[in-house]
């Protein structure tokens, strides 16, 4: 599951953290907002646009983590652009994040081939590096990309940004059988993923399946009125497929 850090604020975000965990969250990617989202739809453009409103930087956000990490037992990774990063310093950050508590990174617009210096980085602070494989990547980027991958290797079911959609996108069950040929990490797919029975239907596919902008969105929508609590019940309803969207 994804959110955004600082959405709608810091203090929020170690409520939201228990609560997508408590709602069944295997693996909690942590969104760093930034001003220029290339990647992100509008749901999440919005809750960067809130988070950045609201004071929340990727220096915030490390020196927050700790006192959320007490209530969350869930891997959490860092989603992020690769501006923030660069601007820390990439072995300031890979050592802030360790003590912070984080298990690893995706830096969205990082090619495999400009990353030498981040993995060394993360890789000095036994730091997972999650890379992305899109339907659009040919095989030897696929493969470049899984194998700077640890924990888990991340696919873009889809072309373009992320968002909710009515259907799972074709393209995914390809993209998964080409990268089971390439390695044995384990697969997560994201992007479009709304529904339980989307993620059933992913989950058959590969081991994992990334909801971001329909938690996203139910934050923006019921955060407000219905707290936490609302934003448990929704994530359990996408996992476990029963009773209703919130309580």
């Amino acid at each position: 599951m994804y959110l955004t850090a600082g959405d709608p604020s810091l203090q929020a975000t170690g409520d939201l953290l228990v609560a997508v965990e408590r709602g069944g969250a295997d693996v909690i990617e942590l969104g760093v907002p930034f001003s220029d989202p290339l990647a992100d739809g509008p749901v999440i453009q919005r809750a960067s646009e809130r988070a950045l409103r609201a004071g929340a930087t990727l220096r915030k956000i490390l020196e927050w983590l700790p006192r959320w990490r007490e209530s969350v037992q869930a891997p959490i990774v860092l989603f992020t652009y690769f501006n923030p990063v660069l601007r820390y310093g990439l072995r300031a950050f890979a050592a802030d994040a360790r003590r912070a508590g984080a298990d690893g990174a995706l830096v969205v617009d990082l090619t495999p081939e400009e990353a030498e210096a981040y993995l060394s980085a993360m890789r000095a602070e036994n730091l997972d590096t999650i890379f992305l494989g899109a339907p659009t990547s040919p095989d030897e980027r696929l493969k470049r990309a899984a194998g700077l991958s640890t924990g888990f290797f991340y696919l873009i079911s889809r072309a373009g940004v992320t968002g909710a959609r009515a259907e799972v996108a074709s393209t995914g069950q390809a993209l998964v059988e080409r990268a089971r040929r390439i390695t044995t990490l384990p697969l997560a797919v994201g992007f479009g993923i709304s529904r339980p029975e989307h993620v059933r239907q992913v989950q058959a596919q590969a081991d994992a399946a990334v909801v971001g902008s329909a938690v996203v969105h139910a934050i923006e929508e019921r955060y407000s009125s219905g707290g936490a609590a609302a934003i448990e019940q929704f994530v359990r309803w996408l996992k476990e497929g029963t009773g209703s969207e919130f309580a």
